[in-house]
């Protein structure tokens, strides 16, 4: 394929902006459409990135749809709003590269995953860290038995999200669908799920709101098909940012602390792999690109958002019924 791959931004707020630079950045695409409701978030994106002052802009993003200038597109929209838009781009039989949650539903996640399989279409999540080379080189570690089975999993985010998402669309429930456990904390648990291989089975959890309309501070305990257990937790009001993620398997462990890797051995010899044996990354954004093209598989497909909202889910509806243990149901995937 030789065309460029046309692509529209619908939100052109904050967390666009590393699209925009990739996209502009990536040889085998063209930005064609820009649309935001908010004429100040507009013209944010057009003074950050000159190169697209005079792509079309629209209010609304039906209308960028209707313009019939774009093959794919990215949302880049608050929470609530991935469902419709996904799905009415996916009628539109154009492919979708969707901000992180998916959606905000397990319902809605079975929903969007059929409508992906029956459109044909490219559909990409956008969990960076599944293309990233610490996390591939345990997946495939994990994926390929060398390790032995996973027993038990550890997961912790520390961020300040309570102050600096104060007063914002992100606090809002009716937009975010939810609190830290469905913005950035969905990074956690994605690449939980993706390196493991596991599925949630159940879960217990306790959040704190500490006084906004959404959860802040989250702390969970997870039970996976196949037996293996977890702690995550989720802590919104840190001083700063820290992430610490361990996994015990039945012959090894690695130790992920702030994104440095090391491993052990069955009998505790610990070394930090070599650069040499690290797969190697990749965006989502240039997959996207390259997946349209048919030049590579997709490597974050739909399943990870349903997978991540699963989790998710129990863990609302436990924390709203005082920590009682919550069965997920899996529905033929």
């Amino acid at each position: 394929m030789s065309d460029k791959v046309r692509v529209g931004i619908i939100g052109t707020g904050g967390i666009s902006g590393g699209h925009v630079r990739r996209m502009l950045a990536n040889p085998n695409a063209e930005i064609t459409g820009l649309c935001d409701i908010r004429p100040e978030a507009m013209a944010s994106t057009v003074e950050r990135f000159p190169d697209v002052k005079d792509v079309p802009q629209y209010t609304d993003y039906k209308d960028l749809l209707a313009a019939g200038n774009v093959d794919g597109v990215i949302i880049c929209t608050p929470h609530t709003t991935h469902f419709e838009q996904t799905m009415t781009c996916l009628d539109k039989g154009l492919h979708v590269l969707s901000e992180k949650p998916m959606v905000c539903t397990v319902a809605d996640a079975y929903t969007v995953l059929k409508k992906i399989e029956e459109s044909g279409k490219v559909f990409v999540l956008n969990y960076q860290r599944i293309y990233q080379p610490e996390y591939l080189y345990i997946r495939n570690k994990i994926a390929g038995g060398e390790v032995g089975e996973v027993q038990f999993v550890q997961g912790l985010q520390g961020q300040e999200w309570l102050r600096a998402c104060a007063n914002s669309w992100r606090h809002d429930p009716a937009l975010s669908g939810g609190g830290q456990i469905n913005d950035s904390g969905s990074h956690m648990l994605s690449i939980l799920v993706f390196m493991t291989g596991l599925t949630t089975d159940r879960v217990a959890a306790f959040m704190d709101n500490m006084t906004v309309p959404v959860d802040i501070n989250s702390a969970l305990t997870v039970g996976f098909v196949g037996g293996a257990l977890g702690n995550i937790s989720i802590v919104g009001n840190a001083p700063s940012f820290y992430e610490d993620i361990t996994i015990w398997c039945s012959k090894g462990a690695f130790y992920l602390r702030n994104g440095k890797l090391e491993e052990s051995d069955a009998v505790g010899k610990r070394h930090f792999p070599a650069a040499e044996d690290m797969p190697k990354g990749n965006t989502p954004d240039d997959n996207f690109i390259a997946a349209v093209r048919g030049e590579e598989e997709i490597g974050c497909p739909g399943i990870w958002g349903l997978r991540v909202m699963e989790i998710t889910e129990a863990a609302w509806k436990s924390a709203a019924n005082n920590g009682a243990v919550y069965q997920v149901e899996h529905v033929g995937i």
